[in-house]
């Protein structure tokens, strides 16, 4: 049974890149659903991640989980919070989204 679901994206985001190929912020993963780190941040289980954020320099998104405003931790446990954070969006992984957008029509 295919099943289908509408999430929006910013219209400059970048295009999804296949299963495997660098990360490249196009937001379909965590707009679909958060990942770990973003459950223990926002307490969501469904829906886009509340941590998702738009850049607008870099005309992509980023996880509110990387930065300091969101990951509110003590000065001296950052670096190792980073790494864990890091560690559950598997940044650095390549996409493991499976996910098959379709724009709107």
């Amino acid at each position: 049974m295919v099943t289908s679901r509408v999430i929006l994206l910013h219209p400059l985001a970048p295009p999804k890149p296949p299963p495997g190929a660098a990360c490249n912020g196009c937001g379909v993963c965590c707009a679909a659903e958060p990942c770990p780190l973003g459950i223990a941040l926002t307490r969501r289980r469904r829906g886009a991640c509340a941590a998702l954020r738009w850049d607008d320099a870099q005309a992509r998104y980023r996880c509110g989980g990387l930065a300091d405003a969101t990951l509110r931790v003590p000065r001296w446990a950052a670096p190792a919070a980073r790494a864990l954070a890091a560690r559950w969006i598997a940044a650095g992984a390549g996409c493991d989204s499976d996910l098959v957008p379709q724009p709107s029509r």
